[in-house]
């Protein structure tokens, strides 16, 4: 199993490159990052709070490193034409030389549509209105021109020129809704899901089942997955985070009952685990030492 770092977009640029030059250097083997314009409420109401674009920051993150893999996680399709979705990826995969994942989604999150006046529909037009831009999307990366004539994009003898770097530039889509699944299964190279492995189990029974109605090899599919992370030798400490912290996409614990508890993806298959910063501390120090303390006493025993 492989580790990948996600920096928020929260903190500031310095942090984020410097986190990214970490993880290059410490044998991580991904940073990712959140494709959002301002904090989520869950409603229409708008919160103050920084957020860097993560279109501008990828570049930044590619020409900062030398191998870790770097990708949106994930850009929404509610927002990005599939046109820009795979110039802007192309361009970054010569950047970086080859190491872009193009993440992507239907779209979800309501307040930013809501500021910025982008349509966020109802789930049924909005997974029509992804299909065809994933579509799109990969025939943009694979073929010399693309013409789509669809209810949502027309796109008439278009190129992506250069081509990638990468002879197959991996496209990922993070979801869990049983349609959303088969459009993966059909197009996508990686799936990603939020949670901990009892939650993932579900998700990847469901992710396997929608192979099975395509029929791909789930084996094809690569397979990550994300979660909070606690790191506390603590136990008083620890018991109050699990009274507070989302029990389905939290992992508590000291580093030797986050080797057990991680254990668990291993067993479902899960090819990369992905490590957000959001929990791991209070400031920049903090949180690379987090980070540190993990990939020296947590990593080596699962990688």
């Amino acid at each position: 199993m492989r580790f990948s770092v996600w920096p928020s977009p929260t903190r500031p640029v310095s942090e984020i490159l410097d986190t990214a030059r970490m993880a290059d250097a410490d044998g991580w083997f991904g940073v990712w990052f959140a494709d959002h314009y301002m904090p989520n409420t869950g409603t229409e109401e708008v919160d103050d709070g920084d957020t860097h674009e993560a279109w501008a920051i990828l570049p930044a993150i590619a020409a900062a490193t030398e191998r870790v893999r770097i990708g949106p996680l994930v850009s929404p399709t509610s927002v990005h034409h599939p046109a820009l979705l795979a110039n802007r990826a192309v361009s970054i995969d010569h950047v970086s030389n080859g190491r872009f994942v193009l993440g992507l989604g239907a779209g979800w999150q309501i307040n930013e549509h809501r500021a910025y006046g982008i349509e966020l529909q109802e789930p049924g037009p909005r997974v029509d209105r992804f299909e065809e831009a994933i579509e799109i999307v990969r025939s943009l990366l694979d073929e010399p021109r693309t013409s789509f004539d669809g209810t949502y994009y027309q796109v008439t003898n278009a190129p992506c020129h250069p081509a990638p770097v990468q002879e197959h530039l991996p496209i990922l889509v993070g979801t869990g809704g049983p349609r959303m699944l088969r459009i993966t299964a059909r197009f996508a190279d990686e799936w990603n899901t939020w949670g901990t492995p009892e939650t993932v189990a579900d998700r990847t029974a469901a992710m396997e089942q929608a192979c099975a109605a395509v029929e791909r090899d789930p084996a094809t599919v690569w397979r990550s997955a994300q979660a909070l992370v606690f790191l506390t030798d603590d136990e008083e400490r620890a018991a109050k985070v699990r009274e507070n912290a989302p029990a389905d996409r939290s992992l508590i614990g000291s580093s030797e009952q986050l080797i057990e508890l991680m254990a668990g993806y291993q067993a479902l298959g899960v090819d990369e685990l992905i490590i957000p910063d959001f929990t791991l501390g209070r400031d920049t120090q903090e949180r690379h030492d987090s980070y540190r303390r993990l990939v020296a006493e947590v990593v080596p025993a699962l990688a």
